[in-house]
């Protein structure tokens, strides 16, 4: 059996989604709150390059990549378990 590229990725794409359907409500609030603040992080660092500011405004999207990541990280535990889906 013969696997393209397209094949893999929808595999890929399938699973997640599956994955992501078993969160529970205190895990996805907590995710909703790591998006929230990414968000705001890099529209503060948009303002930072609109003023010229473009060291530290690579340095602020970054760091809202690193926050977003640490919060979905606990997310994926502390929600988990405060929602009682632990895998």
């Amino acid at each position: 059996m013969k696997f393209n590229k397209l094949t893999i990725v929808a595999s890929a794409a399938a699973l997640s989604l599956g994955v992501a359907a078993c969160d529970g409500p205190t895990e996805e609030a907590m995710e909703d709150q790591a998006e929230a603040m990414e968000t705001a992080m890099e529209n503060e660092a948009d303002a930072m390059e609109d003023a010229g500011m473009e060291a530290e405004a690579d340095a602020m999207n970054e760091a809202a990549d690193d926050v977003e990541d640490q919060m979905e990280a606990a997310a994926d535990t502390v929600g988990e378990e405060m929602d009682g889906n632990e895998m």
